[in-house]
């Protein structure tokens, strides 16, 4: 199960009831964060998640409306005592970002590890998931991110069997582990099936449309993407200051092949984004315009 917690839909300025843009997943005991506006920790609280045990911090770029609550965060992590390491990653500058930021959060009682992007498209990998980026088109450097589980096959007890594998390496071999003992060797392929569906999300904000989205995004079973402006007058400012429309980003989603669209990081001015959703809804269906707080667990779907 991926737990998803959209917790700020702001863009620019925080409102009274709309923080700046940040987004939490949690997978296998991993605690993901992306981006992490003014106002995220106030958004944690009211979903009734802790920082504490955040393992990765991503950047999709450092406009103050997304790194603008870091400092803070930091210190609430280490007023909980904290002591794991953190990992931060981000586009080039991220070391030297976080540094300046750091001038008022100094001393923390944990290690701070920056990971810069430094390709087009670049993946890490984790226990059980990975963190795929992507490169948008933005007025400054900027990223978009998929958080992708993949599903290994069902494990094939007939053919174990006839293979002769002792029972007590059929674990192992389910979780991926290859087994070498008295000169043989068992390999996870002997005993599963084919690779199965897993589980997949795609974020990105601060963009024009881009090819890079649709290919990343493909397949996904949530997208989560910027829509600054409803109103179709302004699309023409949209493009202008490099961000996109609802109708822009759905038709994304429609060519993504994705199942589910939630929009984010509405402009100050955008107060009813639920008001031009009949329209955008004629392009994608399965569109919401999410609010802060909007959350789901994605489940793996049985074959």
């Amino acid at each position: 199960m991926l737990d998803i917690c959209l917790l700020g839909t702001g863009g620019m300025m925080p409102l009274p009831h709309r923080w700046l843009t940040s987004m939490m997943a949690r997978y296998n005991g991993t605690s993901i964060l992306i981006d992490c506006g003014e106002g995220t920790q106030i958004a944690m609280k009211e979903k009734g998640w802790s920082p504490k045990p955040i393992d990765v911090i991503c950047f999709t770029h450092f406009h103050a409306d997304h790194i603008s609550g870091l400092p803070g965060m930091l210190l609430t992590m280490g007023n909980a005592e904290r002591t794991e390491p953190l990992l931060l990653i981000g586009p080039k500058g991220l070391t030297r970002t976080v540094n300046a930021l750091r001038v008022i959060a100094p001393e923390l009682p944990f290690e701070i590890n920056c990971k810069e992007i430094t390709e087009q498209e670049q993946s890490f990998s984790f226990n059980g998931f990975r963190i795929e980026t992507y490169r948008v088109n933005h007025n400054v450097i900027c990223y978009g991110y998929s958080i992708v589980v993949d599903r290994m096959g069902k494990f094939d007890v007939e053919k174990a069997q006839s293979l002769n594998i002792p029972r007590n390496y059929w674990n192992p071999l389910q979780k991926g582990e290859i087994i070498e003992v008295d000169g043989q060797t068992f390999t996870p392929d002997m005993v599963l099936g084919a690779a199965r569906k897993g589980l997949k999300i795609t974020y990105c904000t601060d963009t024009r449309p881009t090819e890079s989205i649709v290919k990343n995004a493909s397949g996904a079973d949530l997208f989560i993407c910027e829509g600054m402006y409803g109103e179709p007058e302004k699309a023409q400012k949209a493009r202008e200051y490099k961000h996109m429309t609802f109708y822009e980003a759905a038709e994304l989603a429609k060519r993504a092949g994705v199942r589910e669209l939630w929009l984010t990081h509405y402009s100050p001015s955008l107060i009813r984004p639920d008001d031009y959703m009949q329209e955008v809804r004629k392009i994608f269906p399965n569109t919401v315009a999410a609010r802060d707080g909007r959350s789901v667990d994605l489940m793996f779907r049985e074959e």
